[in-house]
């Protein structure tokens, strides 16, 4: 069985975890930051926006039960790729939209998909995620992960992770655990 990973942000990662993990075949999926310009930030660095780091989720996944593309499509389903620094409310550089490919393959197959996308007006913008190769990933704070199945009634939870979590429940029912 060959094991998989990559690196996707798409604004808070509490949502991306939360809608990531439903998935079958995907077998962790870790909050972390990436893509900025110090070491071992911490969250109230990275919030500051100061750091260049964006909030992301390490995937490690089973590509013969769930390909990369998939993942993919689930990850474009589940933020807008079409703002720049901005996720709904959430605001800064550290919700930019990114894939920060492991390999060639993913490389190369997140710009196609990206293209695609674009040429077809999935979006009523242009897709601005960035895509370039994971350089290092530092793993969020222990109160970051599985933060919406700990914290389901706070606030932000309600509003904003769980019609992401619905949404993949009921769109990509198919592709569930």
């Amino acid at each position: 069985m060959e094991i998989e990973e990559t690196t996707l942000g798409g604004g808070c990662f509490w949502c991306i975890e939360a809608a990531l993990q439903l998935l079958d075949g995907v077998s962790s999926v870790k909050p972390g930051y990436a893509g900025g310009k110090i070491k071992n930030p911490t969250y109230r660095e990275v919030c500051s926006g100061l750091t260049g780091h964006a909030e992301v989720v390490q995937i490690t996944f089973n590509p013969d039960i769930i390909s990369f593309e998939k993942i993919l499509e689930v990850f474009f389903s589940v933020h807008d790729p079409t703002t720049p620094n901005r996720q709904g409310a959430d605001v800064g550089s550290q919700y930019r939209s990114i894939i920060l490919a492991h390999n060639d393959h993913q490389l190369k197959s997140s710009k196609e998909i990206i293209q695609k996308l674009d040429e077809e007006k999935i979006f009523d913008n242009p897709i601005v995620t960035q895509v370039e190769m994971l350089k290092i990933f530092y793993p969020a704070e222990a109160y970051h992960v599985d933060y919406y199945k700990n914290n389901p009634s706070q606030p932000y939870c309600s509003f904003v992770v769980k019609p992401k979590v619905d949404k993949v429940k009921r769109v990509f029912s198919t592709l569930l655990k």
